[in-house]
């Protein structure tokens, strides 16, 4: 059905959006302004990837001191790039590592030996992740210690306990984000009785086999909007999400819909971005281009890998292509193609309804500390194609 519009607009209506969109200009400027100022009293990043960093270190130098270049020549990033002192420097908090981003040699800690080596006892090395990654950290202990045998509790009720413990009030949302997703990396969350509950030590090493080398884990990083016209949307301000759509009442259409009201907008919620999905685009013209301006301009991009949709492949690699933030997720049932299984990229567990719901919370809280990182770090987005062509970017018009 063909959309009737006013050819034109008056002064009032123009000034009006004009002032909307400085205002949101400067929104994101205090937002990035305010990221930049907080002090975190806990690592900058969930354990999982400065964890699996130590790994790769481990098994460059089996187990020895390696020379930083020659390490980050053979894991194809440049060494002194943003996100690779990220990398040490998380893991050095974490107890990970020795020394810091500028050292010449990177050595592992004997606690982060313990943490990656395969050949140790997996409850010996379990005990060593949890030390690292929650019992270290003294916010993340002190939450522990509070909350162990209980349910997860409401997402505020940990944020004040955060802030008990240290967090500033910028900070918190972070902790309580980083801290969940630690709990379940390390077997401190688990399904009990239907419903998430933070677990003992001793409970999660009691799951584990008495003995045998430990088994690497995978890597996991785990209503329709309003319509939002692509005349009124202000980039800075907007989540694009790539995903299979399908036809009405199909199951790929009830899967994005689910994905879009139980995940994503949850998820954006703090961050102050507005979610469009491409059949929210209310606008004439060639739908492929508008789809592609949002691929390109917005300040994040969401994707969904399930089902393997090519057209979903081909959008995301736009995204890689412009090196912008972006956060991958996929339904469990559907394997991490090759050439992008580099990228973090959520895991959510749709098997059945009893499987899924009781972790609704915990995939929520993944996908907000994603596009934390995600935004945190826009300039230093690393990409299949950014591996091997480190100083390509493509740049809009």
């Amino acid at each position: 059905m063909a959309h009737v519009r006013k050819s034109a607009k008056s002064t009032t209506e123009i000034d009006t959006t004009g002032e909307k969109i400085k205002e949101v200009n400067e929104r994101v400027k205090q937002e990035v302004a305010r990221r930049k100022r907080i002090v975190r009293n806990f690592p900058a990043s969930p354990f999982e990837e400065p964890v699996d960093f130590a790994r790769q270190i481990f098994e460059f130098g089996s187990g020895e001191p390696v020379r930083r270049l020659s390490f980050f020549d053979h894991i194809s990033k440049a060494p002194e790039s943003g996100s690779s002192r990220q990398l040490i420097v998380n893991a050095g908090r974490y107890g990970l590592l020795k020394g810091g981003y500028q050292s010449d040699i990177i050595e592992l800690t004997s606690d982060g030996v313990r943490a990656v080596d395969p050949q140790i006892p997996v409850r010996d090395q379990a005990r060593a992740r949890i030390k690292l990654a929650i019992e270290d950290i003294e916010v993340f202990a002190k939450l522990h210690e509070r909350f162990v045998g209980k349910a997860l509790p409401a997402r505020a009720a940990l944020i004040d306990a955060a802030m008990e413990f240290g967090s500033s009030r910028d900070a918190a949302e972070e902790a309580i984000d980083t801290f969940i997703v630690n709990l379940r990396f390390v077997g401190l969350l688990i399904t009990l009785s239907g419903a998430e509950r933070i677990v003992s030590k001793d409970h999660a090493l009691d799951q584990l086999p008495a003995s045998g080398p430990s088994v690497r884990p995978q890597s996991v990083i785990g209503q329709q909007s309003a319509i939002v016209t692509a005349e009124h949307a202000h980039f800075e301000s907007t989540c694009f999400y790539i995903t299979p759509i399908g036809l009405p009442d199909s199951e790929q259409r009830k899967h994005s819909d689910l994905f879009l009201g139980s995940f994503i907008e949850p998820a954006l919620q703090s961050f102050g971005l507005s979610v469009v999905r491409a059949d929210g685009i209310d606008k004439p013209g060639v739908i492929t281009k508008q789809i592609i301006e949002y691929i390109v301009k917005s300040r994040l991009v969401i994707v969904d890998l399930s089902y393997h949709n090519p057209n979903v492949f081909y959008e995301l690699a736009i995204r890689h292509m412009m090196r912008l933030p972006i956060v991958q997720i996929i339904r469990k049932s559907d394997p991490i193609p090759f050439d992008i299984n580099q990228m973090r990229t959520i895991v959510i567990d749709t098997t059945d309804i009893f499987t899924l719901v009781p972790k609704i919370a915990t995939y929520q809280t993944e996908i907000s500390s994603q596009i934390r990182r995600a935004l945190d770090n826009a300039d230093a987005v690393e990409t299949p194609i950014s591996t091997y062509f480190p100083g390509l970017r493509a740049v809009t018009g």
